[in-house]
C-alpha cells in the first residue's frame, strides 16, 4: 500500500488466484478469508496460501490445522 491509497476499512473481498509465490487478482478486493478461521486477511497481509487447494491462511497455525485435516482424509 503506499501513501495515496486508503487504509483497510472493510471494503470487499477479493477473488483470487494461487499460484507459487505470487497470485492472481481475478475480482478486485481489499481483503481474503482464511479457509481455516474464517478471518479477513488484508491482501497487503496475505503471506501463507496453498496452492493445491486455492486457499488463503492466515497464519502458519491455520496452514497447519489445514494440513492436519487433509491428511486425516
Amino acid at each position: 500500500m503506499n501513501r495515496h491509497e486508503t487504509p483497510f476499512l472493510g471494503g470487499q473481498e477479493a477473488v483470487l488466484s494461487f499460484g507459487d509465490g505470487e497470485f492472481a487478482v481475478l475480482k478486485q478486493g481489499t481483503y481474503v478469508r482464511c479457509a481455516v478461521t474464517g478471518v479477513r486477511i488484508p491482501i497487503e497481509e496475505l503471506r501463507y496460501w496453498s496452492v493445491d487447494l486455492n486457499e488463503a491462511y492466515a497464519s502458519p497455525a491455520a496452514v497447519l490445522a489445514r494440513l492436519n485435516r487433509t491428511q486425516k482424509r
